[in-house]
């Protein structure tokens, strides 16, 4: 019983990047609880949030994840996030997501934009856009 409460509430958003050495600044959620919570908490400011929908077997992710760190550490005013679909399908069938990657950018708990392939230049320039506008 304390796993299961555990891995609902504790260490929901972990830096576990294998493939670095250097501590992420990407959350990663492996409940949907603890997603439900931080979505809702960031409902509550305008802070840009970005969710990168990807999945351990896509390629073309697999080619973003240190362009979408790299961004985590530059943009230290955003919130980053990481989901992967196969592991909270639900949290990515809410946001319509069909492809991978998929960048969905929300402010107030409402889309603002939204990126669908390894597109890193597009990325970063929306990301730049929706930082800068306040809502």
């Amino acid at each position: 019983m304390g796993a299961i409460l555990s891995s609902l509430f504790g260490g929901g958003s972990t830096a576990d990047d294998s493939s670095s050495s250097e501590p992420s600044l990407v959350l990663k959620f492996h409940s949907s609880a603890r997603w439900q919570l931080h979505f809702n908490a960031s409902k509550e400011t305008s802070k840009l949030l970005v969710i990168d929908f990807s999945a351990s077997w896509c390629g073309p992710c697999k080619f973003m994840e240190p362009v979408f760190n790299d961004m985590a550490a530059r943009f230290t005013d955003v919130d980053f996030v990481k989901i992967d679909v196969d592991e909270l399908s639900d949290v990515s069938q809410e946001f319509g997501v069909q492809a991978m990657p998929t960048f969905v950018l929300v402010k107030k708990g409402k889309e603002v934009d939204r990126v669908v392939g390894a597109k890193k230049d597009e990325l970063e320039r929306k990301v730049q856009k929706h930082r800068s506008q306040s809502s």
